[in-house]
């Protein structure tokens, strides 16, 4: 049998190994899944004939090498930092390679040894980065072939709280890494182009540059640029193209209050916090905030904020229980970050019956025969459950066509890559619309770029 090792069952690894056990029998496949908590591995694999769950360490270098001398094809789950060891050992045994994750400056530097042993390493193959890839390539193509000129291209993509589970003020809750999400924006200026000219936006003033989508039959939206839109020019083809811009899409509202932790400091990871364990959350926020012989922690908030009792800004901190005085953080030398998460984790983690959404939006503006045209392509995916998320099947299932497709030889390119040619997205994503995983296309009139507060 054809052995598939899959490193890493997190939480986006179910429809991955689902995906693999279905079609084991027909495709002669062995599921060999390892994880440093063996029982994360077998309650995915179960009692399955075709499957095991092995104890995999990826810092044990003998145990490593070990797994992935016996597989077939070797689907990296980890986080991106870790798949660096994975990768060398590939390429020593000779094995093709499956990561959903963006191409490190290491993974980049295998690209000689692989092509030299004729590996296809592919990486960039979950959601986003992955299908926003496949599905803009795909347009962007279609509209080339054509005979057209991309002149504008913005891509959305958010993950959410299903609308009948989205049940606090910020309509938003954890459907993934809750760190990267209190994270997000840092390390970096928002930069993109509007119309020939160049944009940038600093991290203090990145949420409250916000544009607005609306999704029929699922509602309004707002999107924040994400760190780097321009690396994607020379990626897509889009050298000369007059508006590139990417976005992170939230519901109305989520940015402009989430600015107000930015600006009190509370996502900062750059320093840790004295006697950050024994600190209530109530003493958490008043270390942001002035000295007052009087006044209250909450009247020294709004003040400093400059927000009103009756604003929607106040009911909103209020529902996160910031101010309880009783509540311990209980992190020893915590960052503000880690903190604000912990915090953040209490109101904002998915109940048992909850469910997810994934939402991503794709506009393509260009020219031909002198007229300027518009296409908008969208996606909306719901969760099924707290196993089988939106979130693990918008990763999992590209990440596992592209690794059969790779190992039945019908995606043969040798390198480091993404999914961006024909020979990889055209059949990942006909295959995918199989799963619900497909897009609505319409096309609009040529407004150019609308940023309602850009």
């Amino acid at each position: 049998m054809r052995n598939i090792l899959i490193i890493g069952a997190g939480k986006s690894a179910s429809y991955l190994i689902k995906y693999f056990l279905d079609k084991s029998h027909n495709e002669n496949l062995h599921i060999t899944v390892g994880d440093i908590n063996i029982k994360n591995a077998q309650k995915l694999v179960g009692d399955h004939e075709n499957a095991s769950a092995i104890l995999l360490d990826v810092f044990n270098a003998e145990s490593r090498k070990a797994a992935i001398e016996k597989a077939s094809i070797v689907i990296s789950m980890l986080p991106a930092r870790f798949h660096i060891e994975v990768a060398k050992d590939c390429v020593h045994f000779g094995k093709n390679m499956v990561t959903a994750s963006y191409i490190s400056k290491e993974m980049q530097a295998l690209d000689e040894a692989v092509k030299e042993k004729g590996l296809v390493f592919m990486n960039e193959i979950g959601v986003d980065p992955g299908i926003d890839h496949m599905s803009a390539m795909e347009v962007i193509d279609r509209i080339r072939d054509n005979g057209g000129k991309m002149i504008l291209f913005e891509s959305f993509t958010g993950g959410l709280v299903a609308p009948e589970s989205d049940t606090n003020l910020w309509n938003y809750k954890f459907t993934w890494n809750p760190r990267n999400v209190v994270l997000a924006g840092q390390g970096g200026t928002a930069k993109f182009i509007q119309e020939g000219t160049y944009k940038y936006i600093p991290y203090n003033r990145l949420f409250r540059r916000t544009e607005f989508l609306s999704v029929e039959g699922y509602g309004k939206f707002e999107a924040y640029a994400n760190r780097d839109s321009l690396k994607y020019r020379s990626v897509y083809g889009l050298d000369d193209i007059l508006t590139l811009y990417r976005g992170t899409i939230r519901r109305v509202g989520f940015s402009r209050a989430w600015q107000m932790f930015v600006i009190l400091g509370m996502t900062d990871d750059s320093y840790t916090i004295e006697n950050s364990a024994d600190m209530s959350y109530r003493d958490f926020v008043n270390s942001f905030l002035p000295y007052s012989p009087t006044d209250s922690v909450e009247l020294k908030m709004r003040h400093n904020l400059k927000i009103d009792q009756d604003d929607t800004l106040w009911e909103k901190l209020l529902e996160l229980d910031l101010f309880n005085p009783t509540k311990k953080v209980g992190l020893e030398n915590a960052t503000p970050a880690q903190i604000l998460q912990k915090i953040l984790m209490d109101s904002w983690t998915l109940a048992p019956d909850d469910k997810d959404m994934i939402v991503m939006y794709h506009k393509f503006g260009y020219e031909k025969d002198g007229k300027k045209h518009q296409i908008d392509s969208k996606m909306v995916i719901l969760g099924e459950d707290q196993t089988y998320t939106a979130m693990a099947k918008t990763v999992g299932l590209p990440v596992a066509i592209a690794a059969l497709k790779i190992l039945n030889e019908e995606i043969t390119t040798p390198g480091v890559q993404l999914p961006i040619t024909k020979e990889v997205y055209t059949p990942i994503l006909k295959e995918l619309e199989d799963y619900g995983v497909l897009f609505k296309e319409e096309e609009v009139p040529y407004f150019g770029y609308n940023h309602d507060n850009v």
